[in-house]
């Protein structure tokens, strides 16, 4: 397909009000990240009935996702920041050949997932968990979910260049069906409802493997029936040595964030863990209902990729400003709201997902404090998305490693220290990531007026290079 015809079921995100676009997209984008962390907090609420040694080994396994999810950034922004920009200068055939190279490598991450995953995942639970118990707990539930973790990487793949086409609610959608499925199957599996066979927390994780698949299933199958670009999304090309090395280089220090977040979170284990299972169970709930409050403003982050991305292939340097300027304000204010929430009452947020007064203590505590630094996540969120949109994520990468100095540095010094409480490292996490913000915004700046300059719609520069 070429011309305008090509854009006629995606979306054309060169034209019409930025604000309703980025909102737009936001809102559907909102509410599958929701249902995607949905996952973990359905598995948290039912597991804590087994006790704090589950609910602290289900957080530590949830460390492994990031770990996973580094590879999964790594082809997602590469290949959306391509297919958006590709989709901008009506370069269809870019387009189509940027996905099927998208697709073998998150084929072949797959199948590393899996190998890694049950041949080293257990050894490094039991590295950081505070006792057998949790670290038995925590690789059950890994054994269950790493299938679902394996199917992150093709699912994904083609969430991403939906969303760089512009087609957010198919893929809402189909999230909404497998966190349905998984909330079935979660007290089925987990504690033996109707089965009388309880598979505790590897049940937890069975749930949302079945769900992921049925997701990825039910994703194949909308996939060329939404859009009209990619079609087939199964069928392979071979390898494409040059355009696997464009998706890596755009991609590849979003995935260094996420191992940086993986990194910062082992840290945080590993610190914490003379203060007990409860301490670890804790800041495991904290985590993941922090995560939840998170989406308004990644939901805005996410859908700052494809506009701006969109409108840099398309030449546009003015809407991609606009882009940037009206999601920082709309991340602002939603993170003031969702800071005062936790402010007000972070205690209730957490009731959920732990019966126990102390892992419920921890995790308020937690979510009051690096509540502090929502706005400035916010921000962080939007130069990153913008980042993904110039093709350039390097800028976000020096960002986290400056953080996770900071923090690691602050916290191995804390926990050596016999005065230390546990709020000392949520205070020095809060801090670490307003320095990140900081650097963020500095880079942004310049990577706006350096990319931006000159910048010119793809017919006029042909133009003017044949005259």
């Amino acid at each position: 397909m070429r011309g305008v015809d090509a854009m006629t079921m995606q979306h054309d995100l060169t034209q019409g009000s930025i604000s309703r676009r980025l909102l737009g997209m936001a809102a559907f984008i909102g509410l599958g990240l929701l249902f995607q962390t949905l996952y973990f907090l359905i598995d948290l609420y039912f597991v804590a009935g087994i006790g704090p040694d589950a609910i602290a080994g289900v957080g530590l396994a949830g460390v492994v996702f990031f770990l996973v999810m580094a590879a999964a950034q790594m082809v997602a922004v590469g290949s959306l920041s391509l297919i958006a920009r590709g989709i901008g200068a009506k370069d269809f055939q870019q387009v189509d050949g940027v996905y099927r190279q998208s697709m073998i490598m998150s084929l072949g991450l797959s199948a590393l997932t899996l190998a890694g995953g049950y041949g080293f995942g257990g050894m490094a639970i039991a590295s950081l968990a505070a006792d057998p118990e949790t670290a038995r707990q925590g690789t059950a539930y890994l054994y269950g979910f790493l299938p679902a973790l394996a199917l992150m990487f093709p699912t994904g793949a083609m969430g991403s260049a939906l969303r760089a086409a512009g087609v957010v609610r198919p893929t809402m959608l189909i999230q909404t069906g497998t966190v349905v499925l998984n909330a079935i199957l979660a007290p089925v599996l987990i504690a033996g409802w109707g089965s009388g066979v309880p598979l505790g927390a590897f049940g937890a994780g069975l749930a949302s493997s079945v769900a992921a698949l049925a997701g990825f299933i039910g994703a194949v199958w909308l996939f060329g029936r939404v859009q009209t670009l990619m079609t087939g999304p199964l069928r392979l090309a071979k390898p494409d040595r040059a355009v696997l090395s464009r998706i890596v280089g755009i991609g590849l220090p979003s995935a260094a964030e996420f191992l940086l977040m993986f990194c910062t979170m082992g840290v945080v284990y590993a610190v914490i863990r003379n203060f007990g299972a409860e301490a670890q169970a804790g800041f495991g709930v904290g985590s993941r209902v922090m995560q939840s409050v998170f989406l308004p403003a990644m939901a805005v982050s996410f859908a700052v990729a494809p506009v701006a991305g969109q409108n840099f292939g398309a030449g546009l340097p003015d809407r991609v400003r606009r882009t940037v300027r009206d999601a920082a304000v709309i991340s602002t204010g939603l993170m003031l709201v969702l800071t005062l929430v936790c402010q007000w009452e972070a205690r209730w947020l957490v009731a959920p997902f732990t019966p126990d007064p102390a892992v419920a203590e921890v995790a308020s505590t937690y979510l009051r404090i690096v509540s502090l630094n929502f706005v400035a996540t916010g921000l962080i969120f939007i130069a990153s998305g913008t980042f993904q949109a110039l093709g350039d994520t390097r800028p976000a990468l020096v960002g986290s490693v400056l953080r996770l100095v900071v923090f690691a540095g602050g916290a191995l010094w804390l926990s050596a220290q016999p005065w230390t409480r546990l709020e000392h490292f949520w205070w020095l996490s809060a801090s670490a990531g307003l320095l990140q913000c900081v650097v963020a915004l500095f880079f942004l700046r310049r990577q706006l007026k350096v990319k931006l300059a000159g910048l010119v719609p793809p017919a006029t520069a042909s133009a003017a290079g044949q005259a």
